[in-house]
């Protein structure tokens, strides 16, 4: 995109996307955007202001705080109440009742679940040869982990990528189709309720319609808005992780089948650190003024918070505690340890099955998501 008028573009998902906002950050710490739609934002890129920014009760993610300059999605109330969407007391209480569905205990009982069918997409690869990466192993892996999370009967599971692929899509938008995806996500998602409030399972869905908290129980458009927030997000950022740290492993000498499992988990954060699924964190509006870097930012106005710019401030191997990739404070991304168990065991699978994997195309070459809402590889060549 162009420089016009003192506005600093927002990067879209390219291969020196780290090098672009190394440079904004050396410019200065907060940038007034353009973004692909013509609207303007404005991009903090610092550490500490984008560690404090997601944090800040001041920046609100309530669209009513807005003065009218975002677009973005536009969902329909049934999948608009989602915790992407709320402050505390409602994000609080929504959140309280479904922490129990991402507990360290129940992903730890997923992991042997992921590793089979990471087992088993490899088994349908043939003993040599060359694919897509990406469509042969890690979007069907996301999408069968997230299915097996929420339950969803493997006749009725979908290629969420269509849909992901649409919403997400800048260059350009395509609004029509975007409306298109989200009636019909929205209408999958229903139809998957209403099974599950006959049938319940032991699933995530069929926890989310009987969770209960002093009395308290998830609206209709909650658990609506709730269940589209995890097929979305679960899927998408999960397969651009798994896609991006295997790109990263294999751009390096060490032979991915020499790694142990320590190492491979080192590289999941290193990619989660440098090349994170989500460059910029949801869109925030400030609740009244507030100074950013010595820069007075007005209430109403939309803020992006660079996470992929901020964790450029760590140094390599740092504790994977301090990168900012899944957020900070009470909007810490609740999916967290799901997302580091499925990558790890993702990685795990190729390491075994395919210690020669290498890619099949010079790395340059790799063509990555047109979206800077997202990051990751659209498809990653490989041959082994």
């Amino acid at each position: 995109m162009i420089i016009n008028a003192g506005l600093v573009p927002i990067p879209c998902s390219a291969d020196r996307l780290g090098e672009e906002y190394d440079r904004l950050r050396t410019l200065a710490g907060v940038h007034r955007a353009v973004l692909p739609d013509g609207s303007h934002a404005w991009l903090v890129t610092g550490h500490p202001d984008v560690a404090n920014g997601l944090a800040d009760p001041a920046l609100s993610l309530d669209r009513r705080h807005s003065r009218g300059g975002w677009s973005g999605f536009a969902l329909p109330p049934a999948l608009d109440a989602n915790l992407l969407n709320m402050d505390p007391p409602d994000h609080t209480r929504i959140r309280r009742l479904v922490a129990s569905a991402f507990s360290p205990q129940r992903v730890r009982a997923m992991r042997p679940a992921i590793r089979q069918t990471a087992d088993g997409l490899l088994d349908e690869l043939p003993f040599s040869g060359t694919a897509d990466l990406v469509t042969a192993y890690c979007a069907p892996l996301s999408v069968h982990v997230i299915a097996d999370l929420l339950g969803i009967p493997t006749g009725a599971r979908r290629d969420f990528r269509a849909w992901t692929d649409t919403l997400l899509a800048t260059h350009p938008p395509d609004r029509q189709a975007a409306r298109q995806a989200i009636v019909e996500m929205h209408g999958f998602v229903v139809d998957l309720l209403a099974g599950k409030r006959e049938q319940p399972g032991a699933d995530l869905l069929s926890a989310l319609v009987s969770a209960e908290n002093d009395n308290d129980r998830l609206s209709a458009n909650e658990l609506t808005s709730l269940a589209f927030l995890i097929l979305f997000a679960g899927y998408e950022n999960s397969a651009n992780l798994i896609a991006s740290t295997t790109l990263a492993l294999l751009r390096q000498p060490e032979p991915l089948g020499r790694l142990d499992r320590d190492q491979l988990a080192e590289a999941v954060e290193e990619t989660l650190r440098l090349d994170p699924p989500a460059p910029v964190a949801i869109r925030r509006f400030p609740v009244h003024d507030i100074v950013v870097d010595g820069t007075t930012i007005p209430a109403g106005d939309t803020v992006l918070l660079a996470i992929a710019a901020a964790n450029r401030d760590l140094r390599v191997g740092t504790d994977g505690g301090g990168h900012l990739a899944f957020g900070r404070g009470v909007h810490h991304c609740i999916g967290a340890a799901l997302a580091r168990v499925e990558a790890l065991e993702a990685l795990d699978a190729l390491a075994s099955r395919l210690p020669r994997l290498a890619l099949a195309e010079p790395a340059a070459e790799v063509a990555w998501r047109p979206s800077f809402r997202t990051h990751g590889p659209a498809t990653l060549p490989v041959t082994w």
